[in-house]
């Protein structure tokens, strides 16, 4: 488990508190995060945002933690939320925040999915570059969303093929809403019904936005998701 301080903001406000999981290389002052805090401070609303190790303002390498790691810092924040709370996770953080309900299914009281990718290690890659975590222990490619490369490890990969979340039923019954644009070029926007019906809950929706990008931070895009929080928040 984390053993330090992770960099976070907390609001406090109305239980239960929506808490964001940002994606892979990402950190909690992204447009989304910061849209979302403003949106419950004003709602009045319990909120938290914070750094993965290694991201951000938390300490650490980026490269010397793995989506185990990230977990566990998930994991940590949940331990400091008094009650239940509602995860939204973008991209990578969609897959921690189902890692989350099929963990501490009775610490969630509701999910809000944007393009996550749930499982990438296994679809994400190129069997080319597969190889090269074998041969160099990482890879590293051109970023459409910073100036920075963007760096995968191994160490990254082999977490991620040990905590794959769609070979078996997720059993977590609250309400989730998943939202996917159609134009994303990362995750395919077929790969959201394949988590809804992994799923066992009964109130699951996929919302599809046919012009929608990966990052969905576009301000129709922030309107869509605080629509789907307040979704859940009213089953709940």
């Amino acid at each position: 488990m984390t053993s330090f301080a992770l960099a976070h903001h907390r609001v406090a406000g109305i239980a239960p508190t929506i808490m964001f999981l940002p994606g892979y290389a990402s950190d909690m002052s992204g447009t989304k995060a910061i849209a979302l805090e403003r949106w419950a401070k004003e709602a009045g609303r319990a909120f938290l945002r914070f750094d993965y190790r290694g991201c951000g303002e938390s300490p650490g390498s980026f490269e010397d933690f793995t989506l185990q790691d990230w977990y566990d810092d998930v994991s940590a924040m949940l331990a400091t939320i008094a009650g239940p709370a509602v995860l939204v996770g973008s991209s990578m953080g969609g897959w921690l925040m189902l890692l989350a309900a099929r963990e501490q299914p009775g610490k969630i009281a509701g999910l809000v999915g944007i393009a996550p990718a749930p499982d990438f290690t296994a679809w994400g890659f190129t069997e080319a570059q597969k190889r090269k975590f074998v041969e160099h222990g990482r890879i590293q490619e051109e970023s459409p969303y910073s100036d920075r490369p963007t760096v995968t490890t191994r160490g990254f990969w082999e977490a991620g093929e040990r905590l794959h979340v769609l070979d078996r039923k997720i059993a977590y019954d609250g309400p989730v809403r998943i939202i996917q644009g159609q134009s994303d070029s990362d995750v395919p926007w077929e790969r959201a019904p394949l988590i809804a019906a992994a799923l066992h809950s009964a109130d699951v929706q996929t919302w599809l936005v046919k012009d929608g990008d990966h990052r969905m931070s576009r301000p129709e895009d922030i309107a869509l998701i605080i629509r789907a929080i307040e979704d859940v928040l009213a089953c709940c």
